[in-house]
């Protein structure tokens, strides 16, 4: 059944440059977008119906707005055109109607009226899951981050992520590094990569998996951008996993929109000493789920829906446990990572509580480092790694 969202005609590409017109026109809000396509139809016969018939669908100030188009909305319709035709089957515009919009996108109370697409468009096709987190992570939240979000794409998962520093480029690598795919909503337009020290990340999810954004080309990284892109984050996904997250912070409003639009919450939770998990702790006192594994977030997607199609060999059969992370046993075993625990630690402290002569522990910690199970943090501080 279409949406109440969807136009009476689905777009072709001959329409590109009147979708572009429309969405670009400044002082026209999605709101009025919809209603004047719900009124008219495509997009052509919204720009042809004339100022007497737009004010009567939304109004003479929106009218207006789309009557007085500058001439620099129709120069950037026009370079978006060439961007699109450098790179044809890579670079698409996804309106409402268009097959592969993304359908839980679709049915939320305000989806973008056009979308940017760079990319592999066949992830959208996948059933998607948000990670999001902290751009402030700590080093055991990057690997849970990581490994969740590969988990979940070596399970067929579309991971979906925000781009930003922190746990959303840990949730995209582990989704590529699994063989998955993942979407990056991002708050820019796609001529631009912000944070700019994820240029060679979005490099590779543009190889790998999909680039998304509502916003025109050279649109910067405005403050107000970024509510924007958290709404399509959570709209298009089946839940939300958040890793670690403030008391106040995005990924809270993130997880709190998925909520509203119907959709799962999951929650890892964390050291009541972090600052970094008390958003989680929140999260589930509210009525998120805590999750421990990668498992657990499958077979509530399997439960909830039942059609869903994941790669098999994916969820545990009745009655097993599952297996302890990678380096577990090893952590039973290490005196040094028993004496660190879990939460972040100076050196003073981890000598007192070991035992060991300052010169053994100096070079047991660089052993550690070298193995990956030990990160040292700003501070001074030193976390171990992994969930082991």
């Amino acid at each position: 059944m279409p949406s109440a969202h969807s136009p009476a005609s689905a777009a072709v590409p001959d329409d590109r440059l009147d979708w572009l017109l429309l969405t670009q026109t400044p002082g026209l809000g999605r709101e009025a977008q919809r209603r004047l396509l719900a009124a008219f139809g495509a997009p052509s016969a919204v720009l042809q119906a004339g100022p007497q018939a737009w004010a009567e669908v939304v109004g003479p100030a929106a009218a207006a707005a789309l009557g007085a188009r500058p001439d620099d909305s129709v120069a950037l319709a026009e370079r978006t055109l060439r961007w699109l035709d450098e790179a044809p089957g890579l670079r698409h515009l996804l309106p409402l109607g268009h097959p592969d919009y993304p359908r839980e996108l679709l049915n939320t109370a305000d989806p973008p009226v056009l979308l940017h697409a760079q990319g592999q468009l066949h992830w959208l096709r996948a059933p998607g899951v948000a990670v999001v987190g902290s751009r402030h992570a700590s080093a055991q939240g990057l690997d849970l981050a990581h490994d969740f979000a590969r988990a979940l794409g070596e399970a067929g998962v579309t991971v979906v992520s925000g781009l930003a520093l922190g746990i959303d480029g840990a949730a995209h690598q582990g989704a590529l590094d699994g063989g998955g795919g993942t979407v990056a909503v991002v708050g820019t337009g796609l001529d631009r990569v912000y944070p700019a020290r994820h240029r060679a990340l979005a490099h590779r999810i543009q190889d790998q998996g999909l680039l998304l954004s509502e916003f025109p080309l050279g649109a910067p990284p405005r403050p107000e951008h970024f509510p924007s892109r958290n709404r399509i984050i959570a709209g298009m996904s089946l839940g939300i996993l958040v890793v670690e997250a403030a008391l106040k912070s995005g990924s809270l409003i993130t997880a709190r929109l998925a909520g509203e639009c119907g959709r799962e919450v999951w929650a890892i939770p964390g050291s009541v000493l972090s600052p970094q998990s008390r958003g989680c702790h929140q999260l589930i006192r509210e009525g998120a789920a805590l999750v421990e594994e990668p498992h657990e977030v499958l077979d509530a997607l399997r439960v909830l829906h039942g059609g869903m199609a994941l790669r098999p060999g994916t969820s545990l059969p009745d009655g097993e446990t599952p297996a302890p992370p990678a380096g577990a046993a090893d952590a039973q075993e290490d005196p040094l990572l028993r004496a660190m625990g879990f939460d972040p630690v100076t050196l003073d402290a981890l000598a007192a509580r070991s035992g060991w002569p300052m010169d053994q522990l100096l070079a047991r910690l660089l052993a550690l480092e070298l193995e990956g199970r030990v990160a040292r943090l700003p501070g001074g501080l030193l976390q171990r790694r992994g969930r082991g």
